[in-house]
C-alpha cells in the first residue's frame, strides 16, 4: 500500500439524536464538533439521523407493505384487459 494517501483512522462518537443513543467506535469520519465521553476523553462526534437504536427494522416497528393487495385492488378498480 502507498503511504500517506489514506485518511486518518481514529476514535469517533456516533450520536443518534432521535433515540438519544451514542456509541464510540473507530472511523475515518471526522467532525468539528466534540463531546466528552464516559472515559473522560474528548472525541469528535458525528450526528446521524438513524441508527440501529431508532431504525424500524431493528426496533420491531416495521410495517409490511401488502403489494399483492395493491395489485388486486388495481385489477378490481380498472379491470384486466380481455
Amino acid at each position: 500500500m502507498r503511504r500517506n494517501i489514506h485518511p486518518p483512522y481514529g476514535p469517533v462518537v456516533f450520536r443518534d439524536r432521535n433515540a438519544g443513543y451514542s456509541f464510540l467506535t473507530r472511523s475515518t469520519a471526522t467532525s468539528e464538533h466534540t463531546v466528552d465521553w464516559e472515559d473522560g476523553n474528548t472525541y469528535p462526534v458525528v450526528d446521524v439521523e438513524i441508527s440501529s437504536a431508532s431504525h424500524p427494522f431493528y426496533t420491531g416497528q416495521s410495517r409490511v407493505v401488502d403489494t399483492a393487495g395493491r395489485v388486486e385492488r388495481f385489477n378490481r378498480r380498472y379491470g384486466r384487459p380481455a
